[in-house]
């Protein structure tokens, strides 16, 4: 179990397999960096992470290195994630390229409580395969909800590089997505702006469509940013993540 916990007084951390790294600290704001201890995922590997935001904090996360799931020879491997904010919180993580090597059966579940005003920016960078690989399977699970038990986000993917599904990948191998939870954000502006950036139907449309990004407002306070491409340099969404991530942590 890896462990942290933003507090007023300081940060507390809890190594596991991943080894959380204290890179600032200066009031009720802190940076954390999370750093593999060893080569991950392995087939029979189980990663549990659990991050607290007290009251009135504000904390930002950050992956150092990217994650790779090598072939699992039968075993599944799990990466679970509990993240509780409390009244007022606020967590930014952005989590480098999560890769399904080919052969790979990998479980992750991530859920967030909220408390009364606090608020998410997540960063999450799926990729089926390395160089040269069509990649394994991936089943993750996302839960957001109020404190009250009431859902913000539900989310069910199931993704398998040998078997393509129409309406969720099809030829692509990178899905990057930017959420925000509890609150509206603004436009994300950048290069590409215009009303064919692919935003749908109940989502927003114009100055902030960019260009291979799909843009849905959840209909509780928050916003959901999604491209697919080939390559994770090609992705549409680094500017919706720098203008989200900067609002939720200002």
């Amino acid at each position: 179990m890896t462990s942290v916990l933003a507090h007023p007084r300081g940060v507390r951390t809890r190594p596991g397999l991943l080894q959380p790294r204290l890179v600032s600290h200066r009031g009720h704001r802190a940076h954390v960096a999370l750093v593999a201890g060893g080569a991950l995922l392995i087939g029979g590997d189980e990663i549990s992470v659990e991050i607290t935001v007290e009251a009135g904090c504000t904390l930002r996360l950050e992956d150092i290195g990217g994650t790779v799931a090598y072939p699992s020879r039968g075993e599944p491997s799990r990466f679970d994630v509990r993240i509780a904010l409390g009244e007022g919180a606020r967590l930014v993580w952005e989590s480098h390229p999560f890769v399904v090597a080919e052969g790979a059966d990998v479980r992750r579940r991530t859920e967030v409580v909220l408390g009364a005003g606090a608020a998410l920016c997540l960063r999450e960078t799926l990729v089926l395969g390395r160089t040269g690989e069509q990649g394994g399977r991936l089943r993750t699970l996302l839960q957001v909800h109020q404190e009250d038990s009431v859902p913000v986000l539900v989310e069910d993917l199931a993704l398998d590089g040998l078997a393509p599904r129409p309406g969720i990948l099809g030829d692509a191998s990178v899905l990057d997505t930017v959420l925000v939870a509890g609150l509206r954000p603004g436009p994300a502006a950048g290069p590409g702006t215009g009303t064919g950036g692919g935003a749908v139907p109940g989502g927003r449309a114009g100055a902030d469509a960019l260009a291979g990004v799909t843009v849905l407002e959840l209909a509780r306070p928050g916003a959901l940013a999604r491209s697919r491409g080939r390559a994770t340099h090609d992705s549409a969404v680094a500017p919706v993540w720098a203008a989200w991530s900067q609002e939720v942590a200002a």
